[in-house]
């Protein structure tokens, strides 16, 4: 390495990452490789949770899973917004107010949040007020979920070395696992979304993101 790359490095030092979710398991799915990778790198990591995903299953169950999967990720803390799932839409603004205290709380130089484009209206909201909110953010990353829309990566994180740290996560969401309405469970789904967007970026397995924001 040049000495001026690594001055550059070492002025630079490490991340503080902040991954946003509508409800558990959401960031497990479209960015925990990435988020394991943070980890490893030795970047703070910061999750935030809209709702307890509370019309998939019990309340308690689904933050327990979260906090498990938390763990298994590595991660610096877990946020809670406490909002009710589905209804999203109908607190846009407290959402907005709340996601702006936790922005100046961890002050994040990089954050990732779901795509826009996607069927769920929760998703839509959160990924709408997130681009207000971190209009000051200089990275900020979309990433895809099962109900995802029309969803065309341009960067991708190379996750084949976290691949378990990934599953490890997933599986924490133990009653989600089955609830995908295929013959796939999540974490095949994972796997396979894995491989497809690896071939993509040239990689044996990826992440991918279509960058909101980036700073170079």
């Amino acid at each position: 390495m040049k000495s001026g790359v690594r001055s550059v490095v070492a002025e630079r030092g490490f991340h503080t990452i902040l991954a946003l979710a509508p409800h558990p398991d959401d960031m497990e799915i479209g960015c925990g490789g990435t988020l394991a990778v943070h980890v490893a790198r030795g970047d703070r990591v910061h999750l935030f949770v809209a709702t307890n995903g509370e019309v998939g299953g019990d309340a308690m169950v689904r933050r327990a899973e979260q906090e498990v999967s938390a763990a298994a990720l590595g991660v610096h803390a877990l946020h809670w917004g406490g909002f009710a799932d589905t209804k999203l839409p109908d607190h846009s603004e407290a959402l907005m107010s709340v996601l702006e205290v936790v922005l100046t709380e961890i002050r994040p130089d990089t954050v990732y949040v779901n795509s826009e484009r996607d069927t769920h209206q929760d998703h839509r909201i959160l990924s709408e007020v997130a681009r207000s909110v971190t209009r000051w953010i200089p990275n900020v990353l979309a990433y895809e979920t099962p109900s995802s829309i029309d969803f065309t990566p341009m960067l991708f994180m190379d996750i084949a070395a976290v691949m378990d740290a990934k599953f490890a996560a997933l599986r924490a969401h133990a009653s989600q696992v089955d609830k995908t309405r295929l013959t796939l469970d999540i974490t095949e789904i994972a796997r396979a979304t894995a491989h497809f967007r690896g071939v993509q970026g040239k990689l044996a397995c990826a992440e991918g993101f279509v960058p909101i924001r980036m700073r170079l």
